[in-house]
């Protein structure tokens, strides 16, 4: 019996029955598969790879992809052919996947259409036919692996470790003497269902090749088990890389019963997941890691998952040690009736081995509990023995588990026939008591770090295998720090060797702390004495805090951390105060690092410290580690101070020289350009135009407001941007048009969705052309590396260009509208033809490019900032950097541009704002904030305004003099927006509030969002009411808002299936996004008379 012939069975008695679900939960229906519908979609995949595959060898079959509604029936088609299918996860790092391909020797890959251009930019040095055949939404990609080398360790070591595998194996077979004869062979066609790799239990990835005579027992009795019936329903909760996931798939195919799957994004947001599982899908079944069910919090699991009207039958935890019951049982609500068990496996016998359902009267129990949860009873087919560290099998005491059975039989790594019933260790201690099996933990070599599994011999054969170390030994200091001790040779620097190690190991897997010895000290047997190393640690630890630090020394040994752990060039130059963890590389992992390596420094702990290292600059965490270390003192606080000048101060000559360097370029585009911020730009419209106010009436392109958009002329095309008129400058379609009293219920709808493979916390830049509006075009970039150009109205992708590295940085328009100019965190400022994405220059800064560049409409010249610290001011045209300016911090922010006076702005995180002549670079007046500032600079005709992260609103005049300043409770990140008639000023902030206030600096209105907001709001008229303003704001939990401007009335929400650090864009009735699921989305606001 197979895994597709379980379905197959059951799907003859089920065609029309859901089996199936996919939902993005974005507000948009559900799709769903019928078991009709996914044997059919199986059954041609099946029939499209027999046609295009010359299999020769073990038939594998490699999925490279992302959850969806096909995901099943790309499964059931490899299945068919019949071939083993070998997941491959498009998140995880390139080597682990190369190294899991070639170990495999995959010769076919499958990969989602959408993600082939993310496969071949993550496989560069792959050997793969350049031509592709595909189906439907797949590509089936050939592999040759003749002369391609994948290594996660140094060669010099590598004869070590296959000498200690070997040794490994050798020693978990069976326990009896007489082997049997029987054998299961690899090469067989209909053996193999699936291909997974381990995470590094033994030092490397292990490969596992899983028959299904494997894994068929665990199906049919979880079946049972579980009393699974065609009205469950069970979520897809594993991703295709942890074998449980064949489990939860399975289980719900060969019984009628649905599978819901979701995208991974969701996973990791609790509230939204519980409501999607237990509210909307009504999920009965959930087999899961203790971790995901933590995510959810107590309350949520009280109140939802673990609820007395819960729809969930029945919970299966494993992967991990079961909570303690006192745990358990304070997630559970009064009257709550889910069946709970315990099951307990390893990928190497996959999946499951044993179960443990929980007595109610234990749950119920108010007694307390010392032992942990038993693991309970082999399941069917399962061998479970417990052996001492003579290999003898044992009744009672403690020892280490083996699993295995006659069937459950696992190829690993180069195996081709393995022994009918072979026993395998798992690395896992018990006690056995009165026949019950309790878990104990790892053993001593084998740990749980930071959730993974790990052999600590893999971080001490990765760190031998170094030049400069002679031996080494590494221990898990009273089960919390993971210390490894090193006899070094001559010339060693311990910030080189955590260089090396981050190349070989990873993230969960690098030491905490390095400590240099003379010898390695041995027992008696010869042994290292591993609690003497307990002792030289100790030693170690009470010797730093013996010797108090100076503040200066302090600062230094910081900065010296700092660069050590985010792997940042040891140059002279200081790392600049107002640096980010995150923003310089730095990763919840490597934080917990550098909390351990101050709280080491310091010789104490330092309350509070995690906290502020993910979110706070270098400075500040010094000045909290201050508070701990020097308590008594006081800290120095940095003044703002402001250089103020009368506009008769100004030399009149300094504007001079603008209209010299007007340029000549061989086509000129007029369009439409719209940012972020309600920021609007007309290039080359001036045949269109019959009145600009604020701009002089020469210049080929104008920085315009929406009431300027209003006096365009009505030709042909009609009037470029009719739904984009101020209040006071409506032109109305009939004089006979009546006001609609009372709200009109607003919604948006899902008008076009399009994946760019990361997160999008770039902002879109919306291109409009003057002559054929219907070409309007999306411009946006995402963490992926990819920029694209979407299709306004379609969602067609034009065109996509990879770049070097992510892309934070939003788009601008060049002068001629021929170029769109993009930073990349690479430290390159892209200048891309906006036809086709052909790369026309490259600017090269510093550091990373985050700041979004201001384009010159009266010289065409281009203004940006780099973390670098410096301001460029480019001419793209030419080629070259008019001038440079040194900002003395990071230029995170875009500048904003003043035409009157003639001004330019930029904002750094060192927290001053400064005002700078555009045509020369030279400072005009520069304000220190004394706190950093991420928000944008914004002018408008008499002042110019920025949010800072000390909570503030500063108002200013063109001349550096504040005028006032609106505080709220939390930093502002966002950029201010103004309304058209520059009377109202929008802002978010992370206290949860949108505001909006006057430009004397009063309230107006405030409204409370549900989360953070980040992004800068956007102000436009309705589409459905030309005498309606409307304000679109964004919070982070993926919530977008449609507010009345004028009241901060709610007119319409809708949430988002991730994060959204982006901010919107409005065209028409068109709102268009960025979110952290990977998708860019253009959204309909649509009246209730339009759906």
């Amino acid at each position: 019996m197979t895994l597709q012939e379980l379905v197959h069975q059951t799907a003859s008695l089920h065609l029309d029955k859901i089996a199936v679900c996919f939902d993005e939960c974005n507000n948009q229906p559900p799709i769903y598969y019928t078991y009709k519908t996914l044997i059919n979609a199986a059954s041609e995949l099946s029939n499209f790879l027999l046609l295009r595959c010359d299999f020769q060898g073990i038939w594998e079959i490699g999925l490279y992809c992302h959850p969806g509604i096909n995901l099943i029936s790309w499964i059931l088609g490899i299945l068919q052919v019949p071939a083993a299918y070998a997941p491959i996860d498009p998140d995880s790092p390139p080597a682990l996947s190369a190294y899991f391909m070639k170990k495999c020797n995959l010769k076919y890959i499958l990969v989602e259409k959408k993600l082939v251009d993310k496969f071949k930019s993550s496989h560069e040095t792959l050997n793969y036919d350049t031509f592709v055949v595909e189906h439907n939404d797949l590509v089936l990609i050939r592999l040759h692996w003749k002369e391609v080398q994948v290594n996660l360790m140094p060669n010099d070591k590598r004869e070590r470790y296959e000498n200690e595998k070997m040794k490994n194996s050798m020693s978990s077979g069976s326990s009896n003497e007489e082997k049997s004869e029987e054998y299961m062979d690899v090469r067989l066609k209909h053996c193999l269902a699936y291909v997974l790799h381990t995470s590094g239990t033994t030092g490397m990835p292990k490969i596992v090749r899983v028959p299904h005579a494997c894994i068929v027992p665990n199906i049919l009795h979880f079946r049972v088990l579980f009393e699974i019936t065609q009205d469950d329903v069970l979520f897809l909760a594993s991703p295709l890389t942890f074998d449980p996931s064949v489990v939860e798939i399975f289980v719900a195919l060969s019984s009628g019963a649905s599978l819901l799957i979701v995208p991974t994004s969701v996973k990791v947001l609790p509230s939204k997941l519980a409501a999607v599982l237990f509210s909307d899908h009504r999920v009965t079944v959930l087999q899961a890691t203790p971790t995901l069910l933590r995510r959810f919090g107590s309350q949520l699991m009280k109140s939802v998952v673990l609820s007395a009207s819960t729809s969930l039958r029945v919970l299966a935890l494993g992967g991990e040690a079961f909570p303690s019951l006192t745990v358990f049982r304070s997630w559970r609500g009064e009257g709550n009736k889910t069946k709970i068990f315990n099951i307990y496996g390893i990928t190497e016998v996959s999946s499951w081995a044993t179960f443990y359902r929980i007595p109610e009267k234990i749950l119920n129990s108010t007694v307390k509990c010392e032992l942990p949860v038993q693991l309970g009873f082999p399941l069917l087919g399962t061998v479970v023995e417990v052996r001492d560290t003579n290999g003898f099998t044992i009744q009672e005491g403690s020892g280490q588990v083996f699993l295995g059975g006659r069937n459950r039989v696992c190829f690993l790594d180069d195996e081709m026939t393995v022994p009918l019933g072979i026993m395998r260790a798992t690395g896992d201690f018990v006690t056995v008591k009165d026949g019950e099996i309790f878990f104990l933990g790892r053993k001593d070599n084998q740990i749980k770090r930071h959730g993974k599994r790990l052999n600590i011999e893999l971080v001490q054969q990765v760190a031998e295998g170094l030049q400069q170390v002679e031996s080494c030994a590494v221990t898990w200091h009273n089960q919390e720090k993971l210390i490894l001790f090193m006899v070094y040779k001559e010339d060693l620097v311990k910030d080189y060797i955590f260089k090396e190690l981050q190349k070989y190991l990873p993230s969960h897997a690098i030491p905490d702390e390095l400590v240099l010895i003379d010898t390695l000290p041995f027992t008696s047997h010869g042994k290292i004495d591993v609690s003497e190393l307990n002792k030289i640690y100790l030693d170690y630890i009470n010797l730093k805090s013996e010797s108090k630090l100076s503040k200066e020394e302090l600062w230094d040994q910081l900065q010296h951390l700092w660069k050590s752990i985010l792997s940042l060039s040891e140059d002279p130059f200081k790392v600049p105060e107002e640096s980010l963890f995150l923003n310089s590389g730095g990763d919840s992992l490597k934080s917990i690092r550098l909390l351990n390596e101050i709280e080491n420094l310091v010789g104490t702990s330092v309350p509070g410290l995690l906290e502020i290292i993910l979110t706070s600059s270098i400075l500040e965490i010094y000045n909290h580690i201050l508070q701990t270390v020097f308590p008594d003192e006081d800290l120095p606080v940095s003044k703002g101070y402001v250089t103020k000048r009368k506009f008769s101060d100004f030399n009149q000559g300094e504007t001079s020289g603008k209209s010299d360097m007007l340029l000549n370029y061989d086509e000129i585009n007029a369009c439409i350009a719209l940012s972020r911020g309600n920021q609007i730009l007309s290039l080359n419209t001036t045949r269109f135009l019959t009145k600009l106010e604020p701009c002089p009436s020469a210049c080929s392109s104008s920085l315009i407001s929406q009431t300027d958009i209003s006096n365009m002329k009505n030709s042909n095309p009609p009037t470029l941007m009719a739904k984009l008129e101020a209040p006071s400058c409506i032109a109305k379609d009939s004089e006979d048009e009546i006001a609609i009293v009372g709200a009109e219920k607003l919604e948006l709808h899902v008008r076009w969705k399009s994946d760019t493979g990361k997160c999008v916390d770039a902002s879109p830049l919306v291109i409009i052309p003057v002559i054929d509006k219907s070409s309007a075009t999306v411009y946006i970039g995402s963490h992926s590396h990819r920029m694209k150009a979407v299709d306004l109205y379609s969602g067609k992708v034009k065109w996509e260009q990879i770049l070097g590295d992510r892309i934070e940085s939003s788009a601008c328009i060049s002068n001629c509208g021929n170029f769109v100019i993009v930073g990349c965190y690479n430290g390159l400022v892209y200048v891309l033809k906006s036809n086709s994405g052909e790369k026309h220059w490259m600017f090269a800064t510093q550091d990373a490019v985050k700041s979004s560049a201001t384009m010159d409409p009266t010289t065409g010249l281009l203004y940006i900032g780099s973390h670098d610290q410096h301001a460029y001011a480019l001419d793209i045209y030419k080629k070259t950097c008019l001038w440079k300016l040194k900002c003395g911090a990071t230029v995170f922010s875009s500048p904003c541009l003043s035409l009157n006076p003639y001004h330019l702005y930029f904002a750094t995180l060192g927290g001053l704002l400064l005002a700078v002549n555009p045509a020369t670079g030279n400072r005009i007046w520069k304000y220190s904030c004394g706190k950093p500032l991420f928000s944008s600079p914004r002018c408008c005709l008499q002042y110019i305004c920025i949010g800072c992260v000390d909570g503030n609103l500063l108002c200013f005049t063109h001349f550096g003099e504040q005028v006032w300043q609106f505080s709220t409770s939390g930093p502002i990140f966002s950029s201010p927006c103004t309304s058209a008639s520059e009377q109202e000023i929008f802002f978010g902030s992370h206290d949860c509030f949108v505001y909006c206030c006057n430009m004397k600096g009063h309230l107006q209105w405030k409204f409370e969002a549900t989360s953070r907001v980040y992004a800068t709001p956007f102000a436009f008229p309705s589409h459905n009411h030309s005498n309606e303003m409307l304000l679109a704001a964004a919070s982070t939990d993926g919530k977008l808002w449609i507010l009345d401007s004028n009241s901060g009335q709610l007119q319409s929400v809708y949430e988002l299936p991730g994060e959204v650090f982006s901010s919107p864009v409005v065209w028409e009735s068109m709102l268009i996004i960025g979110c952290r699921n990977n998708y860019v989305y253009c959204l309909d606001l649509l009246g209730s008379n339009q759906k």
